[in-house]
């Protein structure tokens, strides 16, 4: 990101995301970056950050940002007058004009127990119009498993807060296949939710990666994984409840009242181009990729720039880009564009166009995949055994 200014460099990039890595602890199943927050470095990170915002704005000036995202870690932690400081910032170095008159998005994520009327009422006032409220669960015996602070209780008032503050965009985060839990307790968990009035609800299955503390207590044998009939059934479930209730599916892990989707990682999943800035933040510009480093101390070393180092970079390469296509596209009820997924994979290997077909074949004779208005979607079956077709047709490109 070094080259702002150059010849034919991106400045029409729409979307932008920031990393606030901050948390009050470390949860047991989180593998994104983060660390215990000790209030000692919150001022050194928003003033790193802020100069890393003035680097990246040159790839924004030829349009307004439709989208922003604030992820975590916990950005509810940081102070309330750094979170001012770093708004005033963006509306000066970012037209945000678009999201301001209710085109765009700019969403914040939050844990319950660290959000305050102050906290959003400054958020509000700069510019915040989405609320992601990082609930997980409505049962005090599965919040303890997955190591959250927050009790059931708290999900509601931060809620009910984030309305008072004049936040009509408010989505949540919830986990199923937790350990021990029983389809009536994640059915409940649905429907405490939608109680709360949510457009919009974003339910993962759990997941035991690789260097958390949840996977090495369950290698430690503490307790048994949920069964996977068992997981299947949630999810089925959440399916049709949250249809029932108007929310629908149109990613496999998240649900939304018409129009209510999460613009930003519909950007995303879309391939579309992103900026991103703090410890850890992948941006995707004009085909290439990179994360910045992730330690903190690292991210805060200085350059004369603006920019922190990277820790990956990928340079444009259309297969890749296809396989990262085929990835997030199959995951989206839209489902990928068949012309124009077969004339990309034809621009670089024409002998796999053939091989392509033969996969989608298979799939939507195996009662998985429909061809619908020209484009290949995922059925409810399908979006089950999604990983698994994805890599078929990922096969497909290699031969």
């Amino acid at each position: 990101m070094r080259t702002a200014g150059a010849e034919g460099v991106p400045r029409n990039v729409r979307s932008l995301y920031l990393h606030v890595p901050f948390c009050s602890h470390k949860c047991h199943y989180c593998d994104f970056y983060s660390l215990v927050d000790t209030q000692d470095r919150q001022e050194a990170f928003v003033e790193r950050l802020i100069r890393e915002l003035h680097g990246l704005s040159p790839f924004a000036q030829d349009g307004p940002l439709r989208t922003v995202f604030v992820g975590g870690g916990t950005p509810s932690l940081l102070r309330v007058d750094l979170w001012d400081r770093l708004l005033g910032t963006l509306r000066d170095r970012f037209d945000l004009t678009e999201i301001a008159q209710g085109r765009g998005e700019f969403t914040v994520e939050c844990n319950p127990e660290s959000v305050t009327p102050r906290l959003l009422e400054v958020l509000r006032a700069g510019g915040v119009d989405r609320i992601s409220m990082g609930a997980q669960s409505f049962h005090a015996a599965h919040l303890k498993t997955l190591d959250r602070l927050h009790n059931p209780a708290t999900v509601g008032r931060a809620i009910q807060m984030s309305r008072d503050a004049g936040f009509e965009r408010l989505s949540v985060d919830l986990i199923f296949g937790v350990p021990e839990q029983t389809i009536d307790e994640w059915r409940n968990d649905l429907d405490s939710a939608l109680e709360l009035g949510t457009e919009h609800l974003s339910c993962y299955n759990l997941t035991y990666e690789q260097g958390t503390a949840m996977t090495a207590r369950l290698n430690r044998g503490e307790f048994a994984p949920a069964d996977e009939d068992v997981e299947v059934d949630m999810y089925e479930l959440t399916v049709d409840h949250l249809a029932a209730a108007g929310l629908r599916r149109y990613e496999i892990s998240n649900y939304s009242k018409p129009g209510r989707e999460a613009q930003h990682n519909l950007a995303y999943w879309r391939q579309e181009q992103w900026l991103a800035a703090g410890p850890s933040a992948s941006g995707h510009v004009g085909g290439w990729r990179w994360k910045n480093v992730a330690r903190l101390d690292d991210y805060l070393r200085a350059s004369p720039d603006g920019f922190p180092d990277v820790a990956d970079c990928e340079a444009p390469e259309p297969a890749r880009a296809m396989r990262e296509r085929m990835w997030t596209g199959l995951r989206l009820w839209e489902g990928l564009d068949v012309a124009s997924t077969l004339d990309c994979v034809r621009s670089f290997d024409a002998s796999a166009v053939e091989r392509l077909r033969a996969a989608a074949g298979k799939a939507r004779d195996a009662g998985l995949l429909d061809e619908l208005n020209g484009r290949w979607v995922l059925n409810k079956r399908g979006m089950l055994v999604a990983d698994s077709i994805v890599v078929d047709f990922m096969s497909a490109l290699d031969g």
